[in-house]
């Protein structure tokens, strides 16, 4: 696939603030700081597309850009992030479990893990909120050029290992790396097929 065009749209608090359009929409989503926005920008090709931090929870909106003017990503807050009140917490996790849960054109969700760590246990809680809800998603290990290839197998083999005591069938996953542009391929190919694929209500 090629990204012929990608631009910021619109940014919105929660889901009813949400424009209503047809487009299918892809999700990224996962721990504060894993590589969300850098991911955005590898896939697009923008090296300023999405906002990148070394803070975590800089994303605290709902951000949609829209690609080849046909579909468009959806870069969410990251979970887990603990410098805000609780009641803001609360409800910042409210406004993106909503539109993963009511999103009607969202095709799949891409729930990004640092490969370079074990299991983490609010990664573990996410997936398996995510399979109460059956929202399709699938994995991508990310900065997997900061350990050896090797060490990078083990640790997502561990974590997929952890998956498996909820789930017959291991999720779909893929690796990436915004440092050497490893994946970009791989990621694009697989919103490619997701896309040729007629959408089930």
């Amino acid at each position: 696939m090629k990204i012929n065009s990608a631009e910021f749209e619109i940014s919105a608090p929660d889901l009813g603030s949400c424009p209503l359009w047809e487009e299918p929409e892809f999700a990224f989503i996962g721990r504060s700081n894993v590589g969300k926005s850098s991911l955005i920008n590898l896939l697009t090709e923008r090296r300023n597309l999405a906002m990148v931090s070394d803070l975590p929870g800089k994303t605290k909106l709902i951000n949609f850009f829209l690609i080849n003017k046909a579909w468009r990503l959806v870069d969410l807050p990251g979970y887990g992030y603990a410098k805000v009140r609780l009641k803001r917490r609360l409800e910042f996790n409210d406004a993106v479990a909503n539109f993963l849960a009511g999103r009607r054109n969202l095709r799949t969700i891409f729930v990004l893990i640092d490969s370079r760590l074990p299991p983490q246990a609010i990664d573990l809680e996410f997936l398996r909120w995510l399979e109460g809800i059956k929202a399709p998603y699938a994995l991508v290990f990310t900065k997997t050029d900061k350990q050896s290839l090797q060490q990078g197998r083990a640790n997502i083999a561990v974590f997929l290992k952890a998956v498996a005591g909820w789930r017959a069938e291991a999720p779909d996953y893929l690796t990436s790396s915004s440092t050497t542009k490893a994946g970009r391929r791989e990621i694009l190919e697989f919103i490619q097929g997701i896309l040729a694929k007629p959408l089930v209500v």
